[in-house]
């Protein structure tokens, strides 16, 4: 399998444009955008009035802005609420800002407006340019879902403007006929469980996962899509014109047989694009994983594999679903946050999230408590029964994250206890990460830091006071994206020589279509929620390589595969390094045997001492992960699916204690399609801290138009 040199243009462009930009702004010429510039204050501190502090900010700006006939650049001068101001630069103008003494800080400033479902927006998918268009949003594409099922009828399902699925599609459809269309066009059932107690509507998504992951994927624009009044807009797939065959596998757990025959089917049928959000709890070798086997076979086929990296991080070595073969992907968050703060009886105030945001619930402070205050650490996780201790009535409640109780149940008990509020603070491995959830009474659920803080406040008064503030819809998280904390982590335990997850995407806080009404009105169809988890960030994946698939219907998987891993940036909104749920820097893992054993992935006979073998480090594979002892050397043999005549030069960031040679350092190109092939060679050099056991870098393929980049991870023994 061939590793590519990623050449599609409005891919790159797109990914690219997404961490520098992020979403539109206002008030830009197509060469400059607004920044808001944070400086420090005169050193003149009689400059206190109005003039005198705009004179100031002036002294930042180029002097050919200031002089300039056009529109004003300078937008806002902030006298009171920072030290600052708003302009709208080019990169280049801004860079001039930034040399100047007293700057700080620029960002580009965020946009606050209804929105729903953007991943597709912060992904840098626009309906007028780009891979969307080019694409034709996923026209002719099949994917597959292996989940627990489908709501036909629902608008995310619409075949509105859709054509027939193409002459090789075999699939079909076992329940009512008329419930599939020119976008669901199969449904089957595997799921002994739900054939049993549904029959011919077995296949009728009773838990509401299958229909979330399935519309994340491809599912149709939908207008006024919101969940309880938050982030209203319009809902979309990541490639809204594919087709849709859906798998049931699941009902409460998902037998690994089913799998495997949903698979069967699907490979026969002629689905394009595989999108798997399951996994078993811990990582298998491939031999003895459904799922690995499965989609061996399927991509020997030509049918592209994404995967879950799996929920049970932060934890090293607990990424799933590692085969080579397989897009691991692993989850962050994204822009939008759907606020509530609790505010304190001090004034201090802590930015948290939820769902549900009741309107009557008044700002006025309440009696604050916390539901360990009896000593009892059980009951600080708000399990049934057990705020009987204290009188909790009217008050609002601080309750901790975990214990083995599911969130909305903590709420649950609250309100049985009288609460008038929850404030939710997550354990320390959840860290900032915020997945939330419809709760039945007013709740804000806020980080582990902030839970710790509010903690500290409650036994520092005899009388704490707390309330909520529910503001709503936001976009502009220029963190984002950040690695979640619950999002699987490498190293891949079966294959330590392969880099895992192989990249991340949207799963925090994931708004798509479900079964049932949230509020009860059951005359809607058109019902979304939001819900978390890589098996959220695995259908924007799937969705993605449906586009690649549909502007490029003769690239393998691995081309694929390769063309999402090199062009993926490793920055966010803020030009700065992706971070985890600590808000540290995120690392890589974030982001032999038998002839037996062999013959059940393969499917034929095999005889190891036969044939010649390589380490895993030398698969052609788009990343590299070395166990190094001892200077190590590697070759990758990359294609150039561009334009002729284009040539790339190697930058390296070398891991820390590693030194990187790459040879050649320069590669060119003559025609399309042509393949060359560099070596890389790892040795260890003096590190100052002799205790770390792994080291990451990148090296990167650099052309006039284009980068592409392969992460490096370094283990030393």
């Amino acid at each position: 399998m061939d590793a590519f040199l990623f050449i599609v243009f409005t891919f790159v462009l797109s990914f690219q444009t997404h961490f520098a930009q992020g979403s539109e702004l206002p008030r830009t010429t197509s060469s400059s955008k607004t920044y808001i510039i944070h400086v420090k204050g005169p050193q003149d501190k009689s400059l206190d009035q109005t003039e005198d502090l705009e004179s100031w900010y002036h002294s930042f700006m180029p002097p050919t802005i200031m002089s300039s006939e056009e529109q004003p650049r300078m937008i806002y001068s902030y006298l009171n609420v920072m030290s600052g101001f708003a302009a709208r630069l080019t990169e280049e103008e801004l860079i001039a800002v930034e040399k100047k003494d007293g700057f700080i800080s620029a960002r580009p400033e965020r946009i606050l407006h209804r929105q729903t479902t953007n991943t597709p927006q912060f992904l840098g998918l626009q309906k007028q340019t780009g891979l969307w268009k080019e694409s034709n949003f996923g026209k002719g594409i099949i994917i597959g879902v292996l989940d627990t099922g489908i709501t036909p009828g629902h608008p995310s399902f619409s075949d509105a403007g859709m054509s027939p699925p193409p002459p090789k599609w075999k699939g079909r459809c076992e329940i009512n006929v008329t419930a599939c269309n020119n976008k669901l066009i199969g449904v089957r059932t595997f799921n002994h469980v739900a054939k049993l107690i549904k029959g011919a509507e077995a296949a009728i998504d009773d838990f509401g996962h299958g229909t979330h992951t399935a519309s994340t994927a491809a599912g149709a624009f939908v207008d006024h899509a919101e969940v309880l009044g938050n982030a209203e807009g319009t809902a979309s797939g990541i490639a809204p014109y594919a087709h849709l065959a859906i798998y049931r596998v699941c009902s409460k757990v998902c037998r690994e047989s089913d799998i495997l025959a949903a698979l069967d089917a699907a490979v026969e049928d002629g689905v394009d694009v595989l999108s798997i959000s399951l996994g078993s709890k811990r990582a298998k070798p491939f031999f003895d994983h459904g799922i690995a086997i499965g989609t061996f076979a399927a991509m020997q086929k030509g049918i592209f594999v994404s995967c879950a990296a799996g929920n049970d991080g932060p934890l090293p070595g607990s990424v799933i679903n590692g085969a080579p073969w397989i897009l691991t992907v692993g989850a962050s968050n994204i822009n939008r946050s759907i606020a509530a703060t609790a505010k304190l009886g001090n004034g201090q105030e802590f930015d948290g999230e939820s769902i549900f945001q009741p309107s009557d619930f008044s700002p006025t402070l309440l009696p604050l408590a916390y539901a360990g205050m009896n000593g009892k650490q059980e009951d600080a996780f708000c399990g049934n029964g057990s705020l009987n201790d204290i009188d909790f009535r009217g008050k609002v409640v601080l309750c901790e994250k975990g214990g083995g109780i599911e969130k909305i149940a903590k709420g649950k008990e609250v309100k049985r206890a009288g609460g008038a509020a929850m404030i939710l603070m997550n354990d320390e491995k959840s860290g900032f990460s915020l997945n939330i959830d419809v709760h039945v009474l007013p709740t804000t659920h806020v980080s582990y830091d902030a839970g710790l803080k509010i903690k500290a406040y409650i036994y520092s008064t005899a009388t704490p006071t707390a309330t909520i503030l529910f503001k709503g819809t936001i976009i502009g998280n220029s963190l984002a994206p950040v690695v979640t904390s619950f999002s699987g982590r490498g190293p891949s335990l079966p294959s330590p020589g392969i880099l895992k997850p192989d990249i991340i995407g949207p799963g925090l806080n994931i708004l798509a279509a479900w079964p049932f009404p949230l509020n009860n009105n059951t005359a809607s169809k058109s019902t979304f929620n939001i819900m978390s988890g890589t098996s959220m960030s695995c259908p924007h994946l799937s969705g993605v390589a449906a586009l690649l698939k549909s502007s490029h219907p003769h690239w393998s998987p691995a081309a694929i595969k390769s063309a999402i891993m090199t062009s993926a940036d490793i920055i966010s909104h803020e030009r700065k390094h992706i971070v985890g749920e600590t808000l540290q820097p995120a690392d890589v893992f974030a982001t032999g045997y038998k002839d037996t054993e062999v013959e059940i992935i393969a499917g034929r006979t095999i005889k190891c001492s036969e044939t010649s073998s390589i380490r895993e480090g030398e698969l052609n594979y788009p990343s590299f992960s070395v166990v190094l002892d001892s200077p190590q050397t590697f070759t990758r043999t990359v294609t150039n699916v561009g334009e002729a005549n284009s040539s790339y030069v190697v930058t390296v960031s070398a891991p820390d204690g590693v030194d990187v040679k790459v040879q050649p350092n320069k590669l060119y190109f003559s025609e399309a399609n042509q393949k060359e092939t560099y070596s890389v060679t790892f040795s260890r050099i003096e590190l100052d801290d002799e205790t770390v056991k792994y080291v990451q870098g990148f090296l990167q393929w650099v052309s006039a138009k284009h980068t592409v980049r392969s992460p490096i991870s370094i283990s030393f023994v």
